[in-house]
């Protein structure tokens, strides 16, 4: 047996004439390819992550259109509930003051017989106050023209001295709370007197051939 005689390692074969330092670039190529590997590995991490990047960026674009639209929902839904609530206020004030409309009656029919006097007086212009703070708007004035939309006709009859259907007579006055007629106003009207325009037309015709005239002869 062959013994190994220790403290000697065993050297790599070296062609005879050939150096040291001619052995070393050969260890050095598998070092350069080795280097050029993570450049590689690099570049594809880089791939990866721009991959992603722009995946997030479709998620957070998706995120914003998702919230602008919940976000325009819960307005409208916050415009709605408003518009009922208006809505369903405006219906209970009318309601309350269509059922006041008897006593305020009442209480135009003791103005105009002067019995509003004393406390019933106080009371009762208290009432009227209120009532115009709620909104109730009273229409309805003799001489006017005839609306069938805002008042209600319980009498007729002609007259010489209109040219239109016009009330003549405030029977009750109308209310309106806002845009609303809770009760249009009852009157009489008037009508022009049949043939009156036709007379008054020829009236006009003879004025004006006079007027052309000179005036009318005189005798």
């Amino acid at each position: 047996m062959t013994e190994e005689t220790p403290g000697f390692e065993e050297q790599p074969d070296v062609p005879s004439g050939a150096t040291s330092d001619d052995a070393e670039p050969q260890s050095a190529t598998p070092s350069a390819e080795g280097a050029a590997a993570p450049d590689g590995d690099a570049a594809a991490q880089l791939t990866g992550l721009t991959a992603q990047l722009d995946q997030a960026r479709m998620a957070v674009t998706e995120r914003t259109a998702d919230l602008q639209r919940l976000q325009a929902e819960f307005q409208n839904y916050r415009r709605r509930v408003e518009r009922d609530r208006i809505a369903v206020r405006e219906v209970a004030v009318a309601s309350l003051l269509t059922e006041l409309l008897p006593v305020l009656d009442d209480i135009g029919r003791a103005r105009d017989h002067g019995e509003l006097v004393g406390g019933f007086k106080s009371v009762a212009e208290s009432l009227e106050t209120v009532a115009a703070k709620m909104g109730l708007q009273q229409f309805g004035k003799e001489g006017e023209p005839f609306d069938p939309t805002i008042h209600e006709a319980l009498m007729h009859s002609y007259a010489p001295d209109v040219t239109e259907t016009t009330c003549v007579a405030i029977l009750q006055p109308g209310y309106r709370f806002g845009e609303r007629t809770i009760r249009p106003a009852r009157v009489a009207v008037a009508e022009p007197q049949p043939g009156a325009q036709t007379v008054k037309a020829e009236d006009s015709a003879e004025a004006a051939d006079d007027k052309e005239s000179g005036g009318p002869d005189e005798g």
